[in-house]
């Protein structure tokens, strides 16, 4: 097996800064497409290097080797080296998988228990007799579209301008189906560790997104500012509400820096350095670029080496 299949499982430890950096500079949307291409890029990679460093030691098994009508092993020098790491990468897929399904299935059971919390109705918004302040977008199921939960505490706490800009942004979140971004970001983060450090920037790009969206909707940004940090004053009061795990909400993320930034006061609304972003940018671009090259020439190496122990020639 050809070295360059460990660069996709290095290579994250390398990207994910870089990924942050950019990201900061951008403005919301294009920071949410850089930072979801790049957790799920780089998972695939690695996962896909996982997958390919079973392949060799798994060849001394009879039963491999009969199904691949292999002559010999893949690999060269002591087979004991060559198990162990196919033993490792195959433990750490099989873990790795586990914790995907199970957070898939956690996923799921959150969200049927929200949704019989508001079925019953077809109207975009659902209110809840609860005097706790909370109000989030909740996912719809295939084919049906999501609603805007919000509790009479919430609406109490709020001015019926506020109450329009706290809508358009949860509006926000459905329209762009920010909870499948989000959750394509927690699973990645499931398959490499460095990914996790993309959860948090992602969570953040994805309320400025719906932010600015609020903004172009009721066309002020201190009002969408206003009723940001007053929903948010008013969860932090009261008792927490149940509130599902993929539901994204105006209140949720660093609520100050967000409003900062919408009224012009931070460096999230300050010019940036171009040749920096640039830099950075082009530096993200190639580790992704090595990741998935990597990735195919270790496939294409293993598959010759597979012809080679079958008995056969590899293509020129």
């Amino acid at each position: 097996m050809t070295p360059i299949v460990w660069l996709p499982l290095l290579i994250p430890f390398l990207a994910v800064p870089a990924a942050r950096r950019v990201a900061a500079a951008l403005e919301p949307g294009r920071a949410v497409r850089l930072l979801t291409t790049t957790a799920v890029g780089l998972a695939a990679g690695s996962v896909a290097a996982l997958l390919l460093l079973v392949v060799p030691g798994a060849s001394y098994l009879p039963v491999v080797a009969a199904l691949g009508e292999l002559t010999k092993p893949l690999t060269v020098g002591p087979p004991s080296v060559a198990v162990a790491i196919s033993v490792a990468a195959a433990g750490l897929l099989a873990w790795r998988a586990v914790a995907v399904v199970a957070a898939l299935h956690r996923l799921r059971a959150d969200l049927r228990r929200a949704r019989l919390l508001v079925d019953g109705g077809d109207s975009e918004l659902v209110v809840l007799q609860d005097g706790r302040p909370d109000a989030y977008a909740l996912p719809g199921r295939p084919g049906r579209p999501g609603r805007i939960v919000v509790t009479t505490g919430m609406l109490g706490a709020l001015d019926p301008d506020e109450r329009e800009a706290l809508f358009a942004h949860e509006r926000a979140h459905l329209s762009g189906r920010h909870h499948l971004l989000l959750g394509a970001a927690e699973l990645a983060a499931l398959c490499h560790p460095a990914l996790i450090a993309l959860r948090e920037p992602l969570g953040y790009a994805l309320e400025r997104a719906a932010d600015e969206a609020a903004v172009e909707a009721v066309g002020d940004r201190r009002l969408v500012g206003r009723a940001i940090g007053r929903a948010a004053l008013a969860g932090r009061t009261a008792t927490a509400t149940r509130r599902p795990l993929a539901a994204l909400a105006a209140a949720a993320g660093p609520v100050p820096r967000r409003v900062a930034a919408l009224l012009g006061r931070t460096p999230d609304s300050a010019p940036r350095t171009t040749g920096t972003c640039r830099f950075v940018a082009a530096a993200l671009l190639a580790c992704l670029a090595l990741s998935g090259a990597s990735a195919i020439g270790a496939a294409d190496s293993l598959h010759s080496t597979i012809e080679i122990a079958q008995g056969e020639h590899p293509h020129d």
